[in-house]
């Protein structure tokens, strides 16, 4: 039996072993972002705002993290300033260092 050309086109397209794994990847590589460089002004403004910070506040805050900015909404539990860092109830921590942005809501 002879077979057609369509199916034999069909034995040498490429193999995707992992359904969506490709769009995945190439969805990925478009969300990278290059880290932004603050002005002092933006450094000042955002210790001005971390200074007005206590424990129990709802923040907004846009950060830095695996190479793309998010925004995120928290109550604040603990500012270590040792450490850098804002712990919130939810127990997500944010590195001062990341933030571009942060607003009291």
């Amino acid at each position: 039996m002879a077979i057609s050309k369509l199916d034999r086109a069909k034995q040498f397209l490429p193999f995707d072993a992992l359904k969506g794994f490709s769009d995945a990847l190439r969805k990925k590589e478009i969300e990278c972002e290059k880290r932004k460089i603050l002005s002092e002004e933006k450094k000042e403004e955002i210790a001005y705002n971390l200074n007005k910070i206590y424990i129990g506040n709802i923040v907004k805050i846009i950060y830095y993290y695996n190479q793309k900015y998010i925004e995120y909404i928290g109550k604040v539990e603990k500012i270590n300033l040792l450490k850098r860092e804002i712990i919130f109830y939810d127990k997500n921590i944010i590195h001062i260092d990341d933030i571009f942005d942060i607003k009291i809501e």
